[in-house]
Protein backbone atom coordinates (compact mmCIF):
# COMPACT_ATOMS: atom_id res chain seq x y z
CA UNK A 1 0.00 0.00 0.00
CA UNK A 2 1.62 3.24 -1.14
CA UNK A 3 -0.86 5.74 0.36
CA UNK A 4 -1.18 4.77 3.98
CA UNK A 5 -2.39 8.23 5.07
CA UNK A 6 -4.97 10.61 3.62
CA UNK A 7 -4.45 14.18 4.83
CA UNK A 8 -7.14 16.65 3.85
CA UNK A 9 -7.95 20.29 4.33
CA UNK A 10 -11.40 21.16 5.68
CA UNK A 11 -12.95 24.37 4.28
CA UNK A 12 -13.19 24.35 0.51
CA UNK A 13 -11.98 20.74 0.33
CA UNK A 14 -14.07 18.14 2.16
CA UNK A 15 -16.43 20.90 3.31
CA UNK A 16 -18.51 23.37 1.35
CA UNK A 17 -19.91 26.36 3.27
CA UNK A 18 -18.56 24.77 6.44
CA UNK A 19 -20.48 21.48 6.00
CA UNK A 20 -19.37 18.02 4.91
CA UNK A 21 -21.85 16.06 2.80
CA UNK A 22 -22.98 12.61 3.96
CA UNK A 23 -21.58 11.00 0.79
CA UNK A 24 -18.14 12.44 1.51
CA UNK A 25 -18.31 11.20 5.10
CA UNK A 26 -19.28 7.72 3.93
CA UNK A 27 -16.28 7.58 1.59
CA UNK A 28 -13.95 8.75 4.36
CA UNK A 29 -15.28 5.97 6.56
CA UNK A 30 -14.57 3.39 3.85
CA UNK A 31 -11.02 4.65 3.51
CA UNK A 32 -10.52 4.34 7.26
CA UNK A 33 -11.96 0.81 7.14
CA UNK A 34 -9.36 -0.09 4.49
CA UNK A 35 -6.65 0.26 7.15
CA UNK A 36 -5.53 3.73 6.17
CA UNK A 37 -5.19 6.68 8.56
CA UNK A 38 -7.03 9.97 8.13
CA UNK A 39 -5.52 13.31 9.14
CA UNK A 40 -7.42 16.61 9.03
CA UNK A 41 -5.22 19.64 8.29
CA UNK A 42 -7.01 22.97 8.73
CA UNK A 43 -6.58 26.62 9.56
CA UNK A 44 -9.59 26.58 11.90
CA UNK A 45 -9.45 26.87 15.66
CA UNK A 46 -10.19 23.56 17.36
CA UNK A 47 -13.31 24.65 19.36
CA UNK A 48 -14.83 26.13 16.22
CA UNK A 49 -14.01 22.99 14.21
CA UNK A 50 -15.51 20.70 16.87
CA UNK A 51 -18.75 22.67 16.69
CA UNK A 52 -19.19 22.57 12.91
CA UNK A 53 -17.78 19.06 12.45
CA UNK A 54 -18.62 16.66 15.30
CA UNK A 55 -17.19 13.66 13.38
CA UNK A 56 -13.56 14.43 14.32
CA UNK A 57 -13.29 10.87 15.65
CA UNK A 58 -12.90 9.71 12.05
CA UNK A 59 -9.41 11.20 12.06
CA UNK A 60 -6.31 9.78 13.72
CA UNK A 61 -4.95 13.31 14.14
CA UNK A 62 -6.17 16.87 13.56
CA UNK A 63 -3.67 19.57 12.63
CA UNK A 64 -5.48 22.80 13.58
CA UNK A 65 -4.61 26.50 13.48
CA UNK A 66 -2.66 26.05 10.24
CA UNK A 67 -0.02 23.87 11.85
CA UNK A 68 0.17 25.44 15.30
CA UNK A 69 -1.90 22.86 17.20
CA UNK A 70 -1.99 19.06 17.09
CA UNK A 71 -5.01 17.17 18.43
CA UNK A 72 -5.53 13.42 18.92
CA UNK A 73 -9.31 12.77 18.89
CA UNK A 74 -8.87 9.28 20.36
CA UNK A 75 -7.30 10.59 23.58
CA UNK A 76 -8.42 14.25 23.29
CA UNK A 77 -4.85 15.32 23.88
CA UNK A 78 -3.73 18.66 22.47
CA UNK A 79 -0.15 19.71 21.77
CA UNK A 80 0.86 23.27 20.93
CA UNK A 81 3.55 23.19 18.23
CA UNK A 82 4.75 26.77 18.64
CA UNK A 83 4.83 29.65 21.10
CA UNK A 84 1.44 31.24 21.96
CA UNK A 85 0.70 34.68 20.48
CA UNK A 86 2.92 37.31 22.13
CA UNK A 87 0.91 39.53 24.50
CA UNK A 88 2.66 42.56 23.02
CA UNK A 89 1.36 41.68 19.54
CA UNK A 90 -2.16 41.11 20.83
CA UNK A 91 -2.07 44.46 22.65
CA UNK A 92 -0.69 46.24 19.58
CA UNK A 93 -3.45 44.86 17.32
CA UNK A 94 -6.12 45.84 19.86
CA UNK A 95 -4.66 49.33 20.07
CA UNK A 96 -4.69 49.58 16.26
CA UNK A 97 -8.34 48.47 16.11
CA UNK A 98 -7.43 45.42 13.98
CA UNK A 99 -10.26 42.84 14.28
CA UNK A 100 -8.84 39.38 15.07
CA UNK A 101 -9.31 36.11 16.92
CA UNK A 102 -6.46 34.61 18.90
CA UNK A 103 -6.15 30.85 19.16
CA UNK A 104 -3.62 28.89 21.15
CA UNK A 105 -0.92 29.56 18.60
CA UNK A 106 -2.53 31.54 15.78
CA UNK A 107 -3.94 35.01 15.30
CA UNK A 108 -6.61 35.16 12.59
CA UNK A 109 -8.05 38.16 10.78
CA UNK A 110 -9.20 38.96 7.24
CA UNK A 111 -8.01 41.05 4.32
CA UNK A 112 -7.19 43.97 4.15
CA UNK A 113 -6.14 43.94 7.81
CA UNK A 114 -2.85 42.24 6.97
CA UNK A 115 -1.44 45.75 6.55
CA UNK A 116 -2.04 46.54 10.20
CA UNK A 117 -0.69 43.13 11.21
CA UNK A 118 2.50 43.58 9.22
CA UNK A 119 3.02 47.04 10.69
CA UNK A 120 2.67 45.60 14.19
CA UNK A 121 5.11 42.75 13.48
CA UNK A 122 7.63 45.20 12.05
CA UNK A 123 7.35 47.63 14.96
CA UNK A 124 7.75 44.88 17.56
CA UNK A 125 10.60 43.16 15.67
CA UNK A 126 8.90 39.75 15.76
CA UNK A 127 9.88 36.70 13.71
CA UNK A 128 6.32 36.15 12.50
CA UNK A 129 4.74 35.44 9.12
CA UNK A 130 1.40 36.18 7.45
CA UNK A 131 -0.35 33.36 5.56
CA UNK A 132 -3.33 33.90 3.27
CA UNK A 133 -6.31 31.62 2.75
CA UNK A 134 -8.97 32.90 0.31
CA UNK A 135 -9.45 36.19 2.11
CA UNK A 136 -8.53 34.93 5.55
CA UNK A 137 -5.25 36.13 7.08
CA UNK A 138 -3.36 33.92 9.55
CA UNK A 139 -0.47 35.13 11.69
CA UNK A 140 2.01 32.54 12.96
CA UNK A 141 5.65 32.23 14.00
CA UNK A 142 7.94 31.89 10.98
CA UNK A 143 8.28 28.32 9.77
CA UNK A 144 4.96 27.13 11.18
CA UNK A 145 2.52 25.92 8.54
CA UNK A 146 0.37 22.97 7.59
CA UNK A 147 3.41 21.00 6.38
CA UNK A 148 5.20 21.28 9.74
CA UNK A 149 2.00 20.39 11.57
CA UNK A 150 1.48 17.32 9.38
CA UNK A 151 5.09 16.30 10.02
CA UNK A 152 4.46 16.45 13.76
CA UNK A 153 1.33 14.33 13.39
CA UNK A 154 3.18 11.70 11.37
CA UNK A 155 6.04 11.64 13.89
CA UNK A 156 3.56 10.85 16.64
CA UNK A 157 2.11 7.99 14.56
CA UNK A 158 5.46 6.69 13.35
CA UNK A 159 4.52 7.27 9.71
CA UNK A 160 6.22 8.87 6.71
CA UNK A 161 5.37 11.71 4.34
CA UNK A 162 6.19 9.26 1.55
CA UNK A 163 2.95 7.47 2.35
CA UNK A 164 0.70 10.52 2.43
CA UNK A 165 -1.96 11.57 -0.08
CA UNK A 166 -2.74 15.25 0.56
CA UNK A 167 -5.77 17.23 -0.64
CA UNK A 168 -6.35 20.99 -0.50
CA UNK A 169 -7.75 24.07 -2.24
CA UNK A 170 -6.09 27.34 -1.14
CA UNK A 171 -2.88 29.37 -0.70
CA UNK A 172 -2.09 27.88 2.70
CA UNK A 173 -2.06 24.37 1.19
CA UNK A 174 1.01 24.89 -1.03
CA UNK A 175 3.66 23.73 1.45
CA UNK A 176 1.41 20.97 2.76
CA UNK A 177 0.73 19.41 -0.66
CA UNK A 178 4.34 19.78 -1.79
CA UNK A 179 5.47 17.79 1.26
CA UNK A 180 3.14 14.87 0.52
CA UNK A 181 4.03 11.94 -1.73
CA UNK A 182 1.06 12.94 -3.88
CA UNK A 183 -0.54 16.39 -3.71
CA UNK A 184 -4.11 16.83 -5.01
CA UNK A 185 -6.11 19.99 -5.67
CA UNK A 186 -9.89 19.82 -5.86
CA UNK A 187 -11.54 21.37 -8.93
CA UNK A 188 -12.48 24.54 -7.02
CA UNK A 189 -8.89 25.13 -5.86
CA UNK A 190 -7.02 28.29 -6.75
CA UNK A 191 -5.36 28.11 -10.20
CA UNK A 192 -1.88 28.48 -8.68
CA UNK A 193 -2.46 25.42 -6.49
CA UNK A 194 -3.86 23.40 -9.38
CA UNK A 195 -0.72 24.18 -11.40
CA UNK A 196 1.54 22.74 -8.71
CA UNK A 197 -0.61 19.76 -7.75
CA UNK A 198 0.15 16.24 -9.00
CA UNK A 199 -3.58 15.63 -9.60
CA UNK A 200 -6.61 17.89 -10.02
CA UNK A 201 -10.01 16.31 -9.41
CA UNK A 202 -12.87 16.64 -11.88
CA UNK A 203 -15.39 17.53 -9.18
CA UNK A 204 -15.20 20.27 -6.56
CA UNK A 205 -15.25 20.27 -2.78
CA UNK A 206 -16.33 17.04 -1.07
CA UNK A 207 -17.45 15.43 -4.33
CA UNK A 208 -13.91 15.88 -5.66
CA UNK A 209 -12.45 14.31 -2.53
CA UNK A 210 -14.90 11.39 -2.78
CA UNK A 211 -13.94 10.94 -6.46
CA UNK A 212 -10.26 10.78 -5.48
CA UNK A 213 -10.84 8.38 -2.59
CA UNK A 214 -12.82 5.98 -4.78
CA UNK A 215 -9.79 5.82 -7.07
CA UNK A 216 -7.56 5.29 -4.03
CA UNK A 217 -9.67 2.34 -2.89
CA UNK A 218 -9.72 0.89 -6.41
CA UNK A 219 -5.99 0.83 -7.21
CA UNK A 220 -4.06 2.85 -4.60
CA UNK A 221 -3.83 5.58 -7.29
CA UNK A 222 -1.50 3.44 -9.41
CA UNK A 223 -3.10 5.04 -12.49
CA UNK A 224 -1.28 8.28 -11.62
CA UNK A 225 2.19 6.85 -10.97
CA UNK A 226 3.63 8.12 -14.24
CA UNK A 227 2.94 11.71 -13.11
CA UNK A 228 5.02 11.46 -9.96
CA UNK A 229 8.48 11.66 -11.49
CA UNK A 230 9.73 13.77 -8.57
CA UNK A 231 9.74 10.56 -6.51
CA UNK A 232 11.02 8.12 -9.14
CA UNK A 233 14.33 6.27 -8.95
CA UNK A 234 16.62 6.33 -11.97
CA UNK A 235 18.06 2.93 -12.89
CA UNK A 236 20.08 4.28 -15.78
CA UNK A 237 20.04 5.86 -19.22
CA UNK A 238 19.32 3.91 -22.40
CA UNK A 239 22.48 3.43 -24.40
CA UNK A 240 22.38 5.79 -27.36
CA UNK A 241 19.58 7.87 -25.86
CA UNK A 242 21.16 10.69 -23.84
CA UNK A 243 17.96 11.93 -22.22
CA UNK A 244 16.02 8.65 -22.03
CA UNK A 245 16.25 7.73 -18.38
CA UNK A 246 14.78 4.43 -17.24
CA UNK A 247 12.90 4.98 -14.01
CA UNK A 248 11.05 2.89 -11.46
CA UNK A 249 8.34 3.74 -9.01
CA UNK A 250 9.50 3.54 -5.39
CA UNK A 251 6.48 1.43 -4.44
CA UNK A 252 5.26 -0.57 -7.41
CA UNK A 253 8.45 -2.44 -8.20
CA UNK A 254 10.40 -5.29 -6.67
CA UNK A 255 13.84 -5.84 -8.13
CA UNK A 256 16.23 -8.72 -8.70
CA UNK A 257 19.84 -7.67 -9.36
CA UNK A 258 22.01 -10.47 -10.70
CA UNK A 259 25.54 -10.66 -12.03
CA UNK A 260 28.91 -12.29 -11.51
CA UNK A 261 31.51 -10.83 -9.18
CA UNK A 262 33.09 -7.61 -10.54
CA UNK A 263 30.39 -7.30 -13.22
CA UNK A 264 29.02 -4.01 -11.89
CA UNK A 265 26.26 -5.51 -9.76
CA UNK A 266 27.22 -3.66 -6.58
CA UNK A 267 27.61 -0.41 -8.50
CA UNK A 268 24.06 -0.70 -9.85
CA UNK A 269 22.70 -1.48 -6.39
CA UNK A 270 24.62 1.39 -4.77
CA UNK A 271 23.18 3.81 -7.31
CA UNK A 272 19.64 2.74 -6.41
CA UNK A 273 20.21 2.72 -2.65
CA UNK A 274 21.87 6.13 -2.67
CA UNK A 275 18.83 7.62 -4.40
CA UNK A 276 16.53 6.02 -1.82
CA UNK A 277 18.59 7.61 0.93
CA UNK A 278 18.64 11.02 -0.79
CA UNK A 279 14.86 11.00 -1.14
CA UNK A 280 14.46 9.80 2.47
CA UNK A 281 12.82 6.50 1.67
CA UNK A 282 13.57 4.21 4.60
CA UNK A 283 15.36 0.97 3.80
CA UNK A 284 16.64 -2.01 5.74
CA UNK A 285 19.64 -3.55 3.99
CA UNK A 286 20.66 -7.07 5.01
CA UNK A 287 24.41 -7.24 4.46
CA UNK A 288 25.91 -10.73 4.99
CA UNK A 289 29.47 -9.82 4.01
CA UNK A 290 29.84 -6.29 5.40
CA UNK A 291 30.00 -4.73 1.93
CA UNK A 292 27.74 -1.80 2.91
CA UNK A 293 29.09 -1.25 6.43
CA UNK A 294 29.93 2.42 5.90
CA UNK A 295 27.08 3.38 3.60
CA UNK A 296 26.29 7.06 4.13
CA UNK A 297 22.74 7.84 5.23
CA UNK A 298 22.18 4.62 7.20
CA UNK A 299 22.89 3.34 10.69
CA UNK A 300 24.93 0.14 10.75
CA UNK A 301 24.17 -2.67 13.21
CA UNK A 302 26.66 -5.48 13.70
CA UNK A 303 30.39 -5.65 13.04
CA UNK A 304 32.92 -8.32 12.20
CA UNK A 305 32.95 -9.26 15.89
CA UNK A 306 29.47 -8.30 17.17
CA UNK A 307 26.15 -9.79 16.07
CA UNK A 308 23.43 -7.27 15.22
CA UNK A 309 20.69 -7.08 17.86
CA UNK A 310 17.27 -7.48 16.15
CA UNK A 311 15.61 -5.40 18.87
CA UNK A 312 18.04 -2.54 18.26
CA UNK A 313 17.36 -2.77 14.51
CA UNK A 314 13.61 -2.55 15.04
CA UNK A 315 14.00 0.29 17.52
CA UNK A 316 16.03 2.27 14.98
CA UNK A 317 13.37 1.69 12.33
CA UNK A 318 10.81 3.46 14.52
CA UNK A 319 12.50 6.67 13.36
CA UNK A 320 12.83 7.59 9.67
CA UNK A 321 16.44 6.36 9.79
CA UNK A 322 17.53 3.64 7.34
CA UNK A 323 19.62 0.74 8.65
CA UNK A 324 22.23 -1.73 7.44
CA UNK A 325 22.28 -5.12 9.21
CA UNK A 326 25.84 -6.48 9.05
CA UNK A 327 25.93 -10.27 9.49
CA UNK A 328 29.70 -10.78 9.44
CA UNK A 329 29.72 -11.90 13.10
CA UNK A 330 26.92 -14.41 12.44
CA UNK A 331 28.29 -17.81 11.41
CA UNK A 332 27.64 -18.51 7.73
CA UNK A 333 25.46 -21.50 8.52
CA UNK A 334 23.36 -19.47 10.97
CA UNK A 335 22.66 -16.51 8.69
CA UNK A 336 19.55 -17.93 6.97
CA UNK A 337 18.04 -18.69 10.38
CA UNK A 338 18.88 -15.23 11.69
CA UNK A 339 17.25 -13.62 8.68
CA UNK A 340 14.19 -15.91 8.84
CA UNK A 341 13.60 -14.68 12.40
CA UNK A 342 14.12 -11.01 11.50
CA UNK A 343 12.03 -10.94 8.30
CA UNK A 344 8.59 -11.45 9.93
CA UNK A 345 9.37 -8.62 12.36
CA UNK A 346 10.22 -6.31 9.46
CA UNK A 347 7.08 -7.28 7.57
CA UNK A 348 4.88 -6.83 10.65
CA UNK A 349 6.31 -3.35 11.13
CA UNK A 350 5.73 -2.58 7.45
CA UNK A 351 2.10 -3.73 7.73
CA UNK A 352 1.56 -1.25 10.59
CA UNK A 353 3.50 1.73 9.31
CA UNK A 354 4.35 1.09 5.61
CA UNK A 355 8.03 1.26 6.65
CA UNK A 356 10.73 0.27 5.91
CA UNK A 357 9.80 1.27 2.38
CA UNK A 358 12.42 -1.10 0.96
CA UNK A 359 13.92 -4.35 2.21
CA UNK A 360 17.24 -5.01 0.47
CA UNK A 361 18.72 -8.52 0.71
CA UNK A 362 22.27 -9.18 -0.44
CA UNK A 363 23.36 -12.77 -1.07
CA UNK A 364 19.66 -13.62 -1.52
CA UNK A 365 20.48 -17.15 -2.72
CA UNK A 366 21.93 -17.84 0.72
CA UNK A 367 19.41 -16.04 2.93
CA UNK A 368 16.38 -17.08 0.84
CA UNK A 369 17.50 -20.39 -0.67
CA UNK A 370 15.35 -22.44 -3.03
CA UNK A 371 14.31 -24.57 -0.04
CA UNK A 372 12.89 -21.52 1.80
CA UNK A 373 9.13 -21.60 2.21
CA UNK A 374 7.32 -18.79 4.06
CA UNK A 375 5.14 -19.70 7.02
CA UNK A 376 2.34 -17.45 5.77
CA UNK A 377 1.03 -17.23 2.21
CA UNK A 378 0.96 -13.44 2.60
CA UNK A 379 4.75 -13.17 3.01
CA UNK A 380 5.63 -13.21 -0.71
CA UNK A 381 3.09 -10.45 -1.35
CA UNK A 382 4.54 -8.46 1.57
CA UNK A 383 7.99 -8.81 0.02
CA UNK A 384 6.99 -6.25 -2.59
CA UNK A 385 9.26 -3.22 -2.39
CA UNK A 386 12.36 -5.37 -2.10
CA UNK A 387 15.71 -5.67 -3.84
CA UNK A 388 17.18 -9.18 -4.04
CA UNK A 389 20.88 -9.28 -4.93
CA UNK A 390 22.43 -12.56 -6.05
CA UNK A 391 24.95 -14.27 -8.29
CA UNK A 392 22.64 -17.29 -8.57
CA UNK A 393 18.98 -16.44 -9.26
CA UNK A 394 18.28 -20.13 -9.87
CA UNK A 395 19.12 -20.82 -6.22
CA UNK A 396 16.72 -18.23 -4.76
CA UNK A 397 13.33 -19.34 -3.43
CA UNK A 398 10.56 -19.13 -6.02
CA UNK A 399 8.31 -17.65 -3.30
CA UNK A 400 10.81 -14.80 -2.80
CA UNK A 401 11.13 -14.26 -6.55
CA UNK A 402 7.36 -14.18 -7.14
CA UNK A 403 6.88 -10.41 -6.44
CA UNK A 404 9.85 -9.45 -8.66
CA UNK A 405 8.73 -7.54 -11.74
CA UNK A 406 12.09 -6.05 -12.73
CA UNK A 407 15.38 -7.87 -13.33
CA UNK A 408 18.68 -5.98 -13.58
CA UNK A 409 21.45 -8.17 -15.00
CA UNK A 410 25.12 -7.21 -15.33
CA UNK A 411 28.10 -8.77 -17.08
CA UNK A 412 28.52 -11.46 -19.71
CA UNK A 413 26.04 -13.83 -18.03
CA UNK A 414 23.13 -11.34 -18.17
CA UNK A 415 21.00 -13.50 -20.48
CA UNK A 416 21.66 -16.52 -18.25
CA UNK A 417 20.25 -14.56 -15.30
CA UNK A 418 17.01 -13.85 -17.18
CA UNK A 419 16.65 -17.51 -18.13
CA UNK A 420 17.34 -18.70 -14.58
CA UNK A 421 14.76 -16.26 -13.17
CA UNK A 422 12.14 -17.33 -15.72
CA UNK A 423 12.80 -21.00 -15.08
CA UNK A 424 12.38 -20.60 -11.31
CA UNK A 425 8.93 -19.02 -11.84
CA UNK A 426 7.93 -21.25 -14.77
CA UNK A 427 7.45 -18.27 -17.06
CA UNK A 428 8.77 -17.47 -20.50
CA UNK A 429 12.22 -15.87 -20.59
CA UNK A 430 12.61 -12.59 -22.46
CA UNK A 431 13.93 -12.49 -25.99
CA UNK A 432 17.66 -11.88 -26.10
CA UNK A 433 18.57 -8.30 -26.95
CA UNK A 434 21.85 -9.44 -28.46
CA UNK A 435 23.74 -7.00 -26.22
CA UNK A 436 26.32 -7.82 -23.56
CA UNK A 437 26.61 -5.23 -20.77
CA UNK A 438 30.04 -3.70 -20.39
CA UNK A 439 31.39 -2.16 -17.19
CA UNK A 440 28.92 0.44 -15.93
CA UNK A 441 26.07 -1.04 -17.98
CA UNK A 442 23.21 -3.44 -17.34
CA UNK A 443 20.37 -5.16 -19.13
CA UNK A 444 16.99 -4.37 -17.57
CA UNK A 445 13.89 -6.48 -18.11
CA UNK A 446 10.47 -5.31 -17.01
CA UNK A 447 8.68 -8.61 -16.52
CA UNK A 448 5.26 -7.18 -17.37
CA UNK A 449 6.51 -4.72 -19.96
CA UNK A 450 8.84 -4.97 -22.94
CA UNK A 451 9.56 -8.45 -24.30
CA UNK A 452 13.27 -7.75 -24.70
CA UNK A 453 15.68 -6.36 -22.11
CA UNK A 454 16.88 -2.74 -22.35
CA UNK A 455 20.60 -1.92 -22.33
CA UNK A 456 21.34 1.01 -20.01
CA UNK A 457 24.25 2.86 -18.52
CA UNK A 458 23.62 2.37 -14.80
CA UNK A 459 23.25 5.23 -12.35
CA UNK A 460 26.47 5.04 -10.35
CA UNK A 461 26.36 6.15 -6.73
CA UNK A 462 28.39 9.20 -5.72
CA UNK A 463 30.27 7.11 -3.17
CA UNK A 464 31.06 4.54 -5.83
CA UNK A 465 32.25 7.26 -8.19
CA UNK A 466 34.47 8.71 -5.45
CA UNK A 467 35.89 5.27 -4.74
CA UNK A 468 36.67 4.83 -8.43
CA UNK A 469 38.28 8.28 -8.55
CA UNK A 470 40.58 7.36 -5.67
CA UNK A 471 41.51 4.14 -7.48
CA UNK A 472 42.33 5.98 -10.70
CA UNK A 473 44.19 8.75 -8.89
CA UNK A 474 46.32 6.69 -6.51
CA UNK A 475 45.42 3.03 -7.01
CA UNK A 476 47.13 0.29 -9.02
CA UNK A 477 45.74 -0.10 -12.52
CA UNK A 478 46.61 -3.28 -14.35
CA UNK A 479 49.42 -3.37 -16.91
CA UNK A 480 46.82 -3.39 -19.67
CA UNK A 481 45.06 -0.34 -18.20
CA UNK A 482 48.24 1.66 -17.51
CA UNK A 483 49.68 4.42 -19.67
CA UNK A 484 53.15 3.94 -21.17
CA UNK A 485 55.46 6.79 -22.18
CA UNK A 486 57.53 5.33 -25.04
CA UNK A 487 58.54 8.33 -27.12
CA UNK A 488 58.81 8.59 -30.92
CA UNK A 489 61.39 5.81 -31.27
CA UNK A 490 60.06 3.57 -28.47
CA UNK A 491 63.28 4.01 -26.50
CA UNK A 492 61.30 4.46 -23.25
CA UNK A 493 58.90 2.17 -21.41
CA UNK A 494 57.72 4.24 -18.46
CA UNK A 495 54.53 2.89 -16.89
CA UNK A 496 51.97 5.17 -15.23
CA UNK A 497 49.66 2.89 -13.21
CA UNK A 498 47.54 5.81 -11.96
CA UNK A 499 47.01 9.51 -12.56
CA UNK A 500 49.44 10.68 -9.88
CA UNK A 501 52.21 8.57 -11.40
CA UNK A 502 51.22 9.93 -14.83
CA UNK A 503 51.80 13.48 -13.57
CA UNK A 504 55.14 12.56 -11.98
CA UNK A 505 56.41 10.92 -15.17
CA UNK A 506 55.03 13.76 -17.32
CA UNK A 507 57.17 16.23 -15.36
CA UNK A 508 60.31 14.15 -15.87
CA UNK A 509 60.17 13.13 -19.53
CA UNK A 510 61.68 15.17 -22.34
CA UNK A 511 59.59 17.49 -24.49
CA UNK A 512 59.85 15.30 -27.60
CA UNK A 513 58.34 12.32 -25.78
CA UNK A 514 55.57 14.45 -24.28
CA UNK A 515 54.67 16.04 -27.61
CA UNK A 516 54.84 12.69 -29.44
CA UNK A 517 51.96 11.30 -27.34
CA UNK A 518 50.16 14.66 -27.37
CA UNK A 519 50.08 14.79 -31.18
CA UNK A 520 48.74 11.20 -31.35
CA UNK A 521 45.92 12.03 -28.95
CA UNK A 522 47.18 9.30 -26.61
CA UNK A 523 46.32 11.23 -23.44
CA UNK A 524 42.65 11.85 -24.23
CA UNK A 525 42.32 8.27 -25.49
CA UNK A 526 43.68 6.87 -22.20
CA UNK A 527 41.49 9.16 -20.09
CA UNK A 528 38.41 8.05 -22.05
CA UNK A 529 39.04 4.30 -22.33
CA UNK A 530 40.96 3.40 -19.19
CA UNK A 531 40.24 6.18 -16.70
CA UNK A 532 36.63 6.28 -17.99
CA UNK A 533 36.39 10.03 -17.53
CA UNK A 534 34.84 11.57 -20.67
CA UNK A 535 35.04 15.12 -19.27
CA UNK A 536 38.75 14.82 -18.62
CA UNK A 537 39.19 13.26 -22.06
CA UNK A 538 37.40 16.21 -23.68
CA UNK A 539 39.60 18.73 -21.86
CA UNK A 540 42.73 16.84 -22.91
CA UNK A 541 41.54 16.60 -26.52
CA UNK A 542 41.11 20.37 -26.62
CA UNK A 543 44.76 20.73 -25.60
CA UNK A 544 45.89 18.05 -28.10
CA UNK A 545 44.04 19.75 -30.94
CA UNK A 546 45.86 23.05 -30.33
CA UNK A 547 48.48 22.79 -33.07
CA UNK A 548 50.85 25.52 -31.90
CA UNK A 549 50.84 24.76 -28.17
CA UNK A 550 54.20 24.22 -26.49
CA UNK A 551 55.23 21.23 -24.41
CA UNK A 552 55.37 23.38 -21.27
CA UNK A 553 51.93 24.93 -21.78
CA UNK A 554 50.23 21.66 -22.73
CA UNK A 555 51.75 19.88 -19.71
CA UNK A 556 50.45 22.63 -17.43
CA UNK A 557 46.94 22.53 -18.88
CA UNK A 558 46.57 18.76 -18.67
CA UNK A 559 48.01 18.76 -15.13
CA UNK A 560 45.49 21.41 -14.11
CA UNK A 561 42.61 19.42 -15.62
CA UNK A 562 43.64 16.29 -13.70
CA UNK A 563 44.23 18.08 -10.41
CA UNK A 564 40.91 19.93 -10.61
CA UNK A 565 39.04 16.65 -10.93
CA UNK A 566 41.07 14.29 -8.76
CA UNK A 567 43.06 16.18 -6.16
CA UNK A 568 41.04 19.34 -5.52
CA UNK A 569 39.32 19.53 -2.11
CA UNK A 570 35.78 18.09 -2.07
Amino acid sequence: MRYFVVATDYDGTIASNGRVEDATLATLERVKASGRRLVLVTGRHLPDLSTVFPQLGLFARVVAENGALLYAPGTREQRLLCEPPPPALVARLQKGAVPFEAGRGIIATREPHQVGVLDAIRELGLDYQVIFNKGAVMVLPSGVNKATGLNAALDEMGLSLHNVLGVGDAENDHAFLAACECGVAVANALPALQERADIVTEHDHGAGVAELLEQLLADDLARYDSRLLRHSIVLGTRIGEADDRVRINPYRNSILVSGASASGKSTAVSGIVEQLAEQKYQFCLIDPEGDYEHFAGALSFGTAKERPDPNAVLKALESPQSVVVNLLAVHVGERPGYFSALLPLLLERRARTARPHWIIIDEAHHLLPSSWSPVSSTVPQALGGSILITVHPDKVSAAALAPVDLVVATGKSADDAFRAFAKALHIEAPQSSGATPETGQALIWFRNGESSPILVKTQAAKEERLRHRRAYAEGELSEKQSFYFTGPESKLHLRAQNLMMFLQLADGIDDDTWLFHLRQNDYSRWFAKMIKDPELAREAAAVENHQQISAEDSRARIRKAIENRYTAPA
